[in-house]
């Protein structure tokens, strides 16, 4: 974050904003992961991880027919990166969904979301009512602090 603006990615394929992320294999580290994920997904650099802001633990419909509930844990952390970004290495299927880093206020990134939820947009993705709850509490509690 840089005073109310917030680094994420915007998803054309769900018209949503969300933070940057993946998943990772339970032996492995979730720092190291968490920066190889901002570097490829953002471009960030230098990046630094100050402190574990929460996480987020659900039960969600699997998108594999063969599981009835995906069971994940989402973690935050607050960062500090470099002043400029470089190019973004996407996925293939990241690119192919249109995801690009955006800087914008945490607060438009809030209210763009829960439009779309309103709305209950024909593409809208599973991950929107959990991105946008992390968004209100970063907005809560870090943007007004």
């Amino acid at each position: 974050m840089r005073g109310d603006q917030i680094l994420l990615l915007f998803t054309e394929r769900y018209n949503d904003f969300s933070l940057p992320g993946g998943g990772i294999d339970e032996d492995k580290d979730i720092i190291v992961a968490l920066k190889r994920e901002l570097e490829e997904e953002t471009g960030a650099q230098d990046v630094q991880v100050n402190e574990h802001y929460g996480f987020i633990e659900e039960y969600r419909p699997y998108w594999k027919p063969q599981f009835d509930l995906m069971h994940m844990t989402s973690h935050f952390f607050l960062c500090d990166v470099a002043p400029e970004l470089a190019d973004a290495r996407m996925e293939s299927h990241e690119v192919a969904n249109g995801m690009k880093p955006v800087w914008m206020p945490v607060s438009e990134a809030v209210n763009h979301n829960r439009q779309v939820m309103a709305r209950q947009e024909e593409t809208m993705g599973q991950s929107i009512q959990r991105e946008t709850f992390t968004l209100e509490k970063i907005a809560d509690e870090l943007v007004s602090a």
